[in-house]
């Protein structure tokens, strides 16, 4: 792995985002530091340091397309940062760029977190790591809590996620993303739906929280009501009336406060017993 304090040249030029988004991407400068996990552009993260060995693995989402970006969690990070967590803030090859969708996304979310332990020279404690994706990136954290690796997280946080992804490619939400994702739709593609839909890993063996606001234009909350219920009584539900799908990664937001809430219960930022 390689440390800098800039990011590296992308694939191609960043889309710039609508207002509504791009509030979410201030940084207080220096807080973070880029760091690399492989060779391809997208294939790095930033470490924003803090806390006594706690840690959170944020995901961003956006339908796992190229336009949107890692920088969309600034602003979770920085809290999260300031509540006592060390965050690792995750990029990986999208669809739409060399390498991305299946199994390249995947392959990034798996290696980005392997990489963990090493950072910031073993600062974080691999036992009390916190998986949290918005969106797309909530898919991601759920599978990557299925995984056998260096990180066995101590909890898994689905802010709006696409937790159901059978249920997702039927309904075509987003112009058919899921299948762009994963090469297909269910019927065509069953072992890839087998080995990348969170529904068909359970159980995981750890402790979730999934958060969806009933306003949620974009991604609908019966997935992760489905997904809630399948999980049975590895998960806990937190539907958050009013609440709209960028709501839930906006620090002013009382959505955010009541999952943050959830998170210090599940991983305390200290070694203070909850």
């Amino acid at each position: 792995m390689t440390t800098t304090d800039k990011a590296p040249p992308q694939t191609s030029p960043p889309q710039a985002y609508p207002p509504e988004l791009a509030r979410l991407t201030d940084s207080p400068p220096g807080s973070f530091k880029i760091v690399r996990y492989g060779p391809a552009p997208e294939q790095y993260g930033e470490y924003w340091p803090g806390g006594d060995g706690a840690a959170a693995v944020l995901l961003h989402g956006g339908y796992w397309r190229a336009r949107y970006r890692l920088d969309l969690m600034h602003l979770l990070a920085a809290d999260l940062q300031a509540r006592g967590y060390a965050v690792w803030n995750v990029e990986y090859r999208r669809t739409g760029l060399p390498g991305g969708g299946w199994p390249g996304t995947f392959e990034d979310v798996a290696t980005a977190l392997d990489a963990l332990p090493d950072l910031d020279g073993g600062a974080v404690d691999p036992a009390r790591v916190a998986l949290i994706g918005h969106s797309a990136g909530g898919q991601l954290a759920l599978w990557a809590a299925a995984l056998s690796g260096a990180v066995r997280p101590a909890a898994v946080v689905s802010l709006a996620g696409v937790c159901d992804l059978g249920l997702a490619a039927r309904l075509g939400l987003s112009d058919g993303a899921v299948a762009e994702l994963l090469g297909g739709g269910p019927t065509e593609r069953p072992e890839v739906y087998r080995r990348a839909d969170p529904m068909t890993l359970l159980p995981l063996g750890v402790p979730q929280l999934i958060v969806h606001g009933s306003a949620d234009p974009h991604v609908p909350p019966e997935l992760s009501r489905r997904y809630a219920e399948a999980a049975g009584a590895e998960a806990l539900l937190l539907e958050l009336p009013g609440a709209d799908h960028f709501d839930v990664i906006d620090p002013a937001t009382p959505a955010w406060a009541r999952t943050a809430r959830e998170l210090a219960r599940l991983l305390p930022p200290d070694t203070t017993p909850a």
